[in-house]
Order: C-alpha cells, then sequence, then structure tokens
C-alpha cells in the first residue's frame, strides 16, 4: 500500500475514457500533445506537462480529481496530485 488513501482506494472501478483517441481539449482545437493521461474519476483524457497545454493538471486543478493514470499503452502507474504520489511504474 502506498501513503496516499487516493492511490489506495482501488474498489471503484474506472472510468470509460471521455476521448479514447486523444486529449479532450487538444482535439477540440487541433493541439498536439506528448503523452495522456486518464482522470480515474470522470474519464477525462488529457495531455502530460510535458505537453504544451497541460490539460490533465489543468483538469485536477478545475475538478478537484485527485488522480490520473497513465494513457499510454503498457504503462499502468497511477499519480495522485494531492499527495504527489506515484505507484507503478
Amino acid at each position: 500500500m502506498s501513503s496516499c488513501p487516493h492511490l489506495d482506494d482501488t474498489a471503484r472501478p474506472e472510468p470509460e475514457p471521455v476521448t479514447p483517441d486523444g486529449c479532450q481539449e487538444c482535439l477540440a482545437v487541433g493541439g498536439r500533445w506528448v503523452h495522456l493521461r486518464l482522470c480515474t474519476a470522470c474519464g477525462h483524457v488529457g495531455c502530460c506537462d510535458s505537453s504544451p497545454r497541460r490539460h490533465a493538471t489543468a483538469h485536477h486543478h478545475g475538478s478537484g480529481h485527485p488522480v490520473v493514470r497513465s494513457f499510454e499503452p503498457g504503462e499502468t502507474w497511477r499519480w495522485c496530485y494531492v499527495h504527489e504520489a506515484l505507484v507503478g511504474r
């Protein structure tokens, strides 16, 4: 178990991605991204902090949803914005 209660809470099923083809905001405006993150609370797909617009972090600040997971093939890690904690690799 991690030191973060948000990352330990795995009983809730993960939501379906709202935009499985990419970052929701970037797709709407024709933007680009580097890597994708999936909000485990609502299914929002946002771009990572290495992307120009950092939509995943912006979603956290706007919604308060604490945890994202990588939405990249083969990656299984999750990150809690509140506790700045990582689980998996």
